[in-house]
């Protein structure tokens, strides 16, 4: 199974972004598992952005990206995307996508995802 998450660069604060996690694997549904962003700014803990379940019906996401973010995905293409609007600087970080089978009162929680994509810098310029 692999991750791959794609989209990231350098934008002016205000700016927007958008990455996309696609998932590979012979045996992999993506529409089997629910998909979640975190980041990690240099020097501090990964944090939970958001998340999305299996069917997409619901989306969760940290106080940092509520009404900023917004998390979607598309089974058939096997590929989910974080769109990031009115980005700030200390949006900076990398950030990752995440796949978890079971879902969990702790989908806030890294240990609850079973696969991790590598990541993708996102820098954010004042």
């Amino acid at each position: 199974v692999q991750l791959q998450a794609s989209g990231g660069g350098l934008v002016q604060a205000g700016g927007s972004l958008r990455l996309s996690c696609a998932a590979s694997g012979r045996t992999f549904r993506i529409s089997n598992y629910i998909m979640g962003w975190f980041r990690q700014a240099p020097g501090k803990e990964r944090e939970f952005v958001g998340t999305i379940r299996w069917s997409g019906d619901r989306s969760y996401y940290a106080d940092s990206a509520k009404g900023r973010f917004t998390i979607f995905r598309d089974n058939a293409k096997g590929t989910v995307y974080l769109q990031m609007n009115s980005l700030k600087p200390e949006d900076t970080a990398a950030y990752y996508c995440a796949a978890a089978r079971y879902w969990s009162g702790g989908y806030y929680s890294a240990g609850l995802y079973d696969y991790w994509g590598q990541g993708t810098q996102v820098t954010v310029s004042s």
